[in-house]
């Protein structure tokens, strides 16, 4: 990942903060000698170390995972469009965001293994549901017809890397200039780039 070093977060906690929190991601391996990409939920486990999920048995990226080579899996947050207008001094236009990649080796899993990554996955997202549904309310024959279409995996993390370009570089002036432009939008995409300004104030 290119990041100069005033917009690089190198702080772990926050990294896999920022994974748990924006957890739908992109899978990148390699697929007849061109990149491949999935966009898929993710679980982080408690101590930030693997990274589970699965895709459709359909999809030929499986075919290609390999315990030798590296995956990738790229976390985005808010992004923005930031308006040269709003600096005092002449200056091209840019775009402020924070994104998280990782790396790490990827293997697939099956039978009990699978069927508890299946149940966390889904236990996680429904947990704000009126109604959750639960592997254990389904009838167990439709469940299994299910998980014979996908391939569940789990990805032993080696590296992350953090960018969070949020304006760093600009002087207190123009700093919070961008806060106050980005606020007036009705965009919550720039609200939140705002917020984390205004959090990750330099001055």
């Amino acid at each position: 990942m290119y990041a100069p070093k005033y917009h690089k977060n190198n702080d772990r906690n926050e990294q896999l903060q920022f994974i748990r929190k924006n957890s739908f991601g992109m899978l990148i391996n390699e697929v007849n000698n061109r990149p491949w990409v999935t966009h898929i939920p993710f679980m982080l486990n408690n101590d930030g170390t693997k990274l589970t999920s699965h895709i459709s048995k359909g999809n030929v990226q499986w075919k290609n995972f390999s315990t030798e080579k590296e995956v990738m899996v790229v976390f985005t947050g808010p992004h923005t469009y930031v308006s040269s207008s709003w600096y005092n001094h002449e200056n091209v236009p840019t775009w402020n965001y924070i994104a998280v990649h990782v790396y790490g080796n990827i293997r697939i899993i099956e039978g009990d293994e699978l069927k508890t990554s299946l149940k966390q996955l889904m236990d996680h997202y429904e947990a704000d549901s009126e109604h959750p549904v639960s592997m254990e309310k389904m009838t167990p024959s439709y469940l299994e017809k299910e998980i014979r279409g996908i391939v569940a995996f789990e990805i032993t993390i080696n590296q992350v890397e953090a960018a969070y370009k949020l304006s760093q570089n600009r002087e207190k002036e123009d700093y919070q200039n961008i806060i106050t432009e980005l606020n007036k939008k009705a965009d919550s995409n720039a609200i939140e780039v705002a917020k984390e300004m205004e959090k990750r104030c330099p001055y």
